[in-house]
């Protein structure tokens, strides 16, 4: 394995969790903050922009897993995959915790 292939895992689940309050949020018809929304990340996005910003997240999460060449057969790949999405989850709980009283 080369090291880039662990930076593909990382950011593979980094992607790929991200994907799941976007689309949670979309398809419930809620408003989120996305990259897109004013201020960035800060205000809200229409439940339409949350789903296609979730499906670019999958979209890329996927093409980084293949890249990754995420196995059961390569435990480390599997560990640098499961930090990518508890990075992300932690990441997105703290900076998300607020979004309600602003």
């Amino acid at each position: 394995m080369k090291w880039y292939h662990y930076i593909a895992c990382f950011f593979a689940g980094f992607f790929l969790a991200n994907t799941v309050p976007h689309f949670v949020h979309g398809i419930s018809g809620d408003q989120f903050p996305t990259p897109f929304s004013n201020p960035m990340g800060k205000g809200p996005s229409s439940s339409t922009v949350n789903v296609i910003w979730a499906l670019a997240n999958l979209l890329v999460g996927y093409i980084l897993l293949r890249a990754g060449k995420l196995s059961n057969q390569r435990v480390w790949t599997l560990v640098v995959f499961f930090i990518g999405i508890a990075f992300t989850g932690i990441m997105l709980s703290v900076g998300f915790q607020d979004k309600l009283t602003h």
